[in-house]
């Protein structure tokens, strides 16, 4: 498990304070609960996550924008699909309903990666999973600005110039290793050359 670091800004507009969430030690064990409230305001309250990287059938990548009305990186294009576990929420279940409120499909998921995510307001235990969906979908418009296949070289070029959230480009060396081999199940390749540019 790796642990990373972002700076961001407070809690996004229009979610209830008062949601309670599952807290977590670095392994991803419950360990209790608290209000989001909480969560988002220190830093040390772990809470789960899932992310979901939806692939098409030609191996390119769907991305979302996030919507210009958050406040943590609007504007930004980011994973396929995230959020948080609802309290005792099984992971892979959580992924699959987020799926379904983001993008308004469903699909088989292969576990993917998990790690610790930081900033200076939360910290995330993400466990993210892979799956494959040419579409159509129905973006949450609460969530998602728009959404849009990207290919590989795509990527490549935008790729540190602030396109993307750096929870996402960070998350993009996880895919590249693909660890639990879901994409090599899949049979999408995707990689870094010593340059850093995927293909």
């Amino acid at each position: 498990m790796e642990v990373n670091r972002e700076r961001s800004a407070a809690m996004p507009l229009g979610f209830d304070p008062e949601e309670w969430f599952d807290l977590v030690d670095e392994a991803g064990r419950p360990i209790g609960r608290a209000r989001r409230r909480e969560c988002h305001g220190h830093p040390e309250l772990i809470h789960p996550a899932v992310h979901v990287f939806v692939f098409g059938s030609d191996g390119r990548l769907f991305l979302q924008r996030r919507s210009p009305a958050k406040d943590i990186q609007p504007g930004r294009w980011d994973t396929s699909v995230g959020g948080h576990l609802r309290p005792g929420e099984d992971p892979e279940a959580g992924a699959r309903r987020e799926l379904r409120e983001e993008l308004g499909v469903e699909a088989p998921l292969r576990f993917s990666h998990s790690y610790l995510w930081r900033s200076d307001v939360e910290t995330e235990y993400v466990r993210a999973y892979v799956a494959r969906h040419d579409g159509p979908f129905r973006l949450d418009p609460a969530e998602i600005a728009e959404g849009r296949f990207w290919s590989a070289a795509e990527i490549a070029q935008a790729r540190q110039t602030g396109v993307f959230t750096t929870n996402f480009e960070h998350e993009l060396g996880w895919l590249v290793r693909d660890p639990a081999g879901a994409l090599a199940e899949m049979g999408v390749l995707l990689r870094l050359d010593p340059g850093g540019d995927v293909r």
